[in-house]
């Protein structure tokens, strides 16, 4: 999970962007979800899913995924720690 913060004028490129990303995760079998902060004000949270480490959005990249990923990261600012991978504790 990643919390992200967007200027206004960016939101609707950011939104698309991610869009585009989700799609091809979910092509590739992973998911990729997006809240937004009640409040409003650009505050976003990025929650990826995927089988194994290996196969993480941020491991597993054809070109379209990688030149999305760069788009994000011009157009969002993530808090220090936001690509740490955490891993589900299964029961």
């Amino acid at each position: 999970m990643s919390r992200a913060a967007v200027e206004p004028g960016a939101e609707s490129e950011y939104l698309h962007t991610v869009k585009e990303l989700a799609r091809l995760s979910e092509s590739r079998g992973r998911r990729l979800w997006l809240f937004r902060a009640a409040s409003g004000a650009g505050r976003f949270l990025e929650c990826s899913e995927s089988a194994s480490p290996d196969e993480h959005r941020t491991a597993a990249l054809d070109p379209e995924e990688a030149r999305l990923e760069g788009r994000l990261r011009l157009l969002a600012h993530y808090e220090p720690g936001a690509w740490e991978l955490w891993e589900e504790v299964r029961f």
